[in-house]
């Protein structure tokens, strides 16, 4: 029998934010293993989490249903938050996660959970082009403001800015563009974003994100789009720090607020990213005799 915690990320509540799937005591599962929990269970990502290695430091294995993830943002969080809860952590002091993109240090500020990318922030053009990123979504050309970029903080997204909430809310990715216009990239996500007003430190964002395979799926809370996002924004903004609220989510239902953080040097560029998480369940998954033990290390 494997023990496992249902939290809901990025959000203050439950049933909003990213749903996300952890097993805290996942030492001596099989990568086969894993594979098929994440399958079963079908949430866009589900962590296992190894025995520590030193204090406060715990190895992690990111698996969505059909693969698994070097990083990502929302297992990060949610991870974080429930080792806490759970007395395998520390609020008072820093937690690191050994993710596949390598070690994430994750502190606590308030109710916040927040860490720096491991990955340096990359930018390189889009498969899409301004009118291409319109016919894949159902708009007009006007609606797309600047040509996309694929950004990355550890995974890569195309980048897509549009002129309005209305046209963020009206967008509506179709299965031929995408193969025509995204597929061939290999990189098979997409983020759509509308600046909002400046409010003081902080400017406002509203997303949404995009991706396949199994037919073109949305996603309530991306961390690490959010990441990717604001390596974009700062890149184009000049050395500075910078602070975005980023709203995804509110067209599942599923309402959702990300706080990412960068600050630009001459020479550097570093993304933060933070938000919430609640727990919403726990079980014990009985697995079948054989499955549960390997001499794979996590």
């Amino acid at each position: 029998m494997t023990e496992y915690f249902l939290l809901d990320v990025f959000t203050d509540r439950a049933f909003a934010g990213n749903p996300l799937a952890v097993f805290p005591y996942a030492e001596g599962l099989a990568s086969g293993t894993m594979q098929a929990i994440a399958n079963e269970l079908n949430l866009s990502e589900t962590v296992f989490v190894g025995e520590a290695t030193e204090q406060h430091r715990y190895p992690i294995r990111i698996f969505t249903p059909t693969q698994e993830l070097p990083f990502a943002g929302h297992p990060t969080v949610g991870t974080a938050h429930l080792l806490v809860a759970l007395d395998m952590a520390e609020r008072e002091c820093p937690l690191v996660l050994e993710a596949g993109v390598g070690p994430i240090v994750v502190e606590f500020d308030n109710q916040l959970a927040r860490f720096t990318t491991a990955a340096s922030f990359s930018r390189l053009p889009s498969s899409l082009n301004r009118t291409a990123a319109a016919e894949l979504l159902g708009l007009g050309a006007h609606q797309v403001l600047s040509e996309p970029v694929l950004a990355s903080c550890g995974l890569p997204y195309h980048l897509v800015e549009l002129a309005s909430v209305e046209a963020l809310e009206r967008a509506r990715p179709s299965p031929g563009p995408w193969a025509d216009w995204v597929s061939p990239s290999g990189q098979d996500q997409i983020y759509l974003y509308v600046l909002g007003n400046q409010g003081g430190a902080t400017r406002g964002v509203r997303t949404r994100m995009f991706s396949t395979p199994g037919g073109v799926r949305e996603d309530p809370a991306t961390g690490s789009a959010a990441a990717a996002l604001a390596g974009h924004l700062a890149q184009n903004s000049g050395v500075g720090r910078w602070r975005w609220q980023i709203e995804q989510g509110v067209e599942m239902g599923r309402p959702s607020r990300i706080l990412a953080e960068a600050e630009r040097t001459e020479h550097d560029l570093s993304v933060r990213i933070a938000g919430e998480a609640v727990i919403v369940g726990s079980g014990t998954l009985h697995l079948p005799s054989g499955l549960s033990v390997s001499r794979e290390a996590l």
